[in-house]
């Protein structure tokens, strides 16, 4: 599984490249993560978004507009570490260390990020907190596995790359907007 993960900002034209990136046959799911938004934001983006790519979307914020969107699912962050109660979509969460994926195995997530694998492209200075070999051992003990993907200087050049490590998919910010 691929995901892009929106830019942290709202920007004109956004509505259309979520439409043009879930076009692609290497993405599967839009993370719309905007920090600093209020709800009447989110929203917005939202209603200009056809209706039928709702079920490939995943909130990081405001985690109440997605029974209300039919969105596929909610992401658990540092800024909203709860499950919306009785939400049976898909739960997925950050993790920025092998025993913190470990953890989240035991809670019944979904799937998980685990960051940064690489030099992150969109946080200057950002560097990978992980070398290749303690992937490789992490996928050999069974924590990396397709549950958990790669983010932090993903590109979709290096999809193959992190399938090869073990991880099931990327998470990808950066280079699905540089040109944005």
């Amino acid at each position: 599984m691929n995901v892009v993960i929106t830019r942290p900002f709202f920007f004109e034209g956004e509505s259309e490249r979520i439409v043009e990136l879930l076009a692609r046959p290497d993405v599967d799911l839009i993370h719309i993560r905007k920090p600093q938004s209020d709800r009447e934001q989110v929203e917005r983006l939202l209603d200009e978004l056809p209706c039928d790519i709702y079920p490939h979307l995943v909130l990081h914020d405001h985690h109440d507009l997605a029974p209300v969107y039919g969105l596929s699912g909610i992401h658990l962050n540092s800024r909203n570490p709860k499950r919306l109660e009785g939400w049976s979509g898909t739960v997925s969460r950050s993790c920025h260390s092998l025993g913190e994926i470990a953890a989240c195995k035991e809670e019944n997530i979904d799937y998980m990020s685990l960051s940064p694998v690489f030099d992150s492209i969109s946080k200057k200075g950002y560097r990978s907190a992980f070398t290749r070999d303690e992937l490789l051992e992490a996928h050999r003990l069974g924590i990396i596995d397709e549950r958990v993907l790669a983010l932090g200087g993903v590109t979709f050049d290096r999809i193959n790359e992190v399938l090869e490590m073990g991880f099931g998919g990327a998470m990808i910010l950066g280079d699905a907007w540089i040109r944005y």
